[in-house]
């Protein structure tokens, strides 16, 4: 049986046996905790990790506050994309809001995938894609939605979020504070 995130890989683009067989023998799997940091700023992103189970933020700090900048759960890949692919010290932190299982590989490895089997570039591109697209469609609504738009978008797209993360970090997501949330919500 294949890991969860080989699987998942294997359903953008069929991946040899050859590929099967790298990320079978390389790939590496844990259980974190809630409240776990993934990634601390300063440190550099040295893996990018699939998740099967939990969801986990990524968020910035200014002085003593904290700007949340997104949530992943399940099924989707994580990583600080600066930090990763320039392999720079990261300016962003990644915490676990919920106990997690991750499968990672590292900077190194998928390099290695990347140069040795070109059918991986298609899965590449694909991913890029579809998560430039997410980040573009946020950016689009964080720019021209006034609060309660932002929310209404956010609650359409991914319903989940509320149930599982804290309000005092979807307000920040959404660039509001928790009062206007709040009074958002009553709405």
């Amino acid at each position: 049986m294949l890991n969860p995130a080989t699987a998942f890989l294997n359903t953008i683009h069929p991946l040899s046996p050859g590929l099967l067989e790298y990320i079978e023998l390389h790939i590496k799997s844990r259980n974190i905790p809630k409240k776990s940091i993934l990634l601390k700023a300063g440190q550099t992103a040295e893996n990018i990790y699939f998740i099967e189970k939990g969801i986990l933020r990524s968020f910035n700090k200014k002085k003593d506050k904290e700007i949340c900048n997104w949530f992943m759960g399940e099924g989707d890949l994580i990583i600080a994309v600066n930090s990763f692919y320039q392999q720079v010290p990261s300016e962003e932190f990644i915490e676990s809001l919920e106990p997690c299982v991750l499968h990672s590989l590292s900077f190194k490895q998928l390099q290695h995938i990347y140069f040795n089997f070109p059918e991986f570039n298609f899965i590449g591109r694909q991913l890029t894609e579809h998560y430039y697209l997410l980040s573009e469609k946020r950016n689009v609504s964080m720019r021209f939605n006034n609060a309660s738009e932002r929310y209404a978008f956010l609650k359409k797209t991914s319903p989940s979020f509320f149930h599982r993360v804290p309000a005092k970090y979807i307000a920040s997501y959404l660039g509001i504070s928790a009062e206007t949330m709040s009074r958002i919500k009553k709405k």
